[in-house]
């Protein structure tokens, strides 16, 4: 072969590799943009992205969404709203529709009045009543004179409205029995079933007792049976029917249930009558706000003043009219109890 031959056949050669390097070159550049970038973004990029909203930003979220209207949701309606109104407990001395019946005008006159939403509520007996107010269910009630004096004892009652009837505060107790029994003073009870509204009623039971007591009668020995009746109309009806041989009431509960039975006084007769007690009341817990108590307080004696207001009073256990009082009235049969020997502690057991 000739030398150009050669020559020829040399530079072929080199332009071959020139152009396999070439290509080589292209390939090396192509792969870092295609592949690498598509590495970070799937095993890198893409956990971030997943993982903060649900396992630091969500829950974040939903504890400040939540949170805020928990606090407001918590926070208690103010006393004497719809929502949270005054609870007014009654004595169960009647009827207990009737003295819810009774009630009800006043709550809803003092609304009228003030704006403040009063719900009247009748307990199963007078401990329970005393209880709801000690407990707090309770901030305003209706209380005989004894459990008002027994829930002061204990700090859970101010008196701030004592009732009238017949133009007074006081009023007095009796012991009946039916026309005919036998049963003509106090001394006859011995072995006698004595019926009574509660054991803490004043005038249904603990005047009896001290009445009894002082004419050598041991209520609790010496009566055959000791009835209670859970109210002063129902002790007349026990009577009348002869249930029981005697009972005591509040002085004259035979006009209760005189519609019912016309002849209760011809049939039911007064064999003693006490001493003056003083009246029942409103009370209200010694924390109750001070100027919700003034506006109830200003509101209920304005019923005073009017006839609709009157009859209203005169619907809730035969009260005529109110006036203002504070404990100091209640002194006298505190001192009645101690002149007996008696203590609130030993007649609440």
């Amino acid at each position: 072969m000739s030398r150009k031959f050669w020559l020829l056949l040399a530079l072929l050669a080199v332009l071959a590799l020139a152009l396999a390097a070439c290509g080589g070159g292209e390939k090396a550049t192509e792969a870092p943009a295609t592949e690498a970038p598509k590495a970070e973004m799937t095993e890198a990029a893409m956990p971030e992205a997943t993982e903060a909203p649900t396992e630091e930003a969500m829950p974040e979220a939903t504890e400040a969404a939540t949170e805020e209207p928990t606090e407001e949701a918590a926070a208690e309606p103010a006393l004497g709203t719809a929502e949270n109104p005054v609870i007014w407990v009654l004595t169960p001395s009647q009827d207990t529709q009737k003295v819810l019946a009774g009630a009800e005008p006043i709550a809803q006159y003092v609304e009228e009045q003030t704006g403040i939403v009063i719900k009247p509520v009748i307990p199963t007996d007078y401990t329970a009543q005393q209880e709801a107010m000690c407990s707090g269910e309770a901030q305003m009630a209706a209380l005989n004179t004894f459990g008002y004096v027994r829930a002061h004892e204990r700090g859970c009652a101010d008196v701030a409205l004592v009732s009238v009837r017949y133009g007074s505060t006081s009023y007095a107790g009796q012991i009946i029995t039916q026309a005919g029994s036998g049963i003509e003073k106090v001394e006859d009870l011995k072995g006698k079933t004595f019926c009574r509204p509660d054991p803490e009623s004043t005038s249904g039971w603990v005047i009896p007792m001290l009445t009894m007591l002082a004419a050598g009668i041991d209520p609790e020995k010496d009566l055959a049976e000791i009835v209670d009746t859970g109210g002063h109309d129902a002790v007349v009806i026990g009577v009348y029917n002869g249930d029981c041989d005697a009972g005591a009431t509040f002085q004259d509960a035979r006009v209760l249930v005189e519609d019912e039975y016309p002849d209760v006084k011809d049939k039911v007769v007064v064999i003693a009558t006490s001493a003056p007690i003083p009246n029942d009341n409103i009370s209200f817990r010694p924390d109750f706000p001070p100027e919700l108590r003034e506006k109830i307080v200003q509101a209920l004696l304005s019923l005073n003043e009017t006839d609709e207001g009157k009859e209203m009073l005169k619907g809730l256990f035969s009260w005529q009219g109110l006036e203002a009082a504070d404990d100091a009235f209640y002194d006298g049969f505190r001192q009645q109890l101690e002149a007996a020997g008696l203590s609130i502690e030993d007649l609440g057991k």
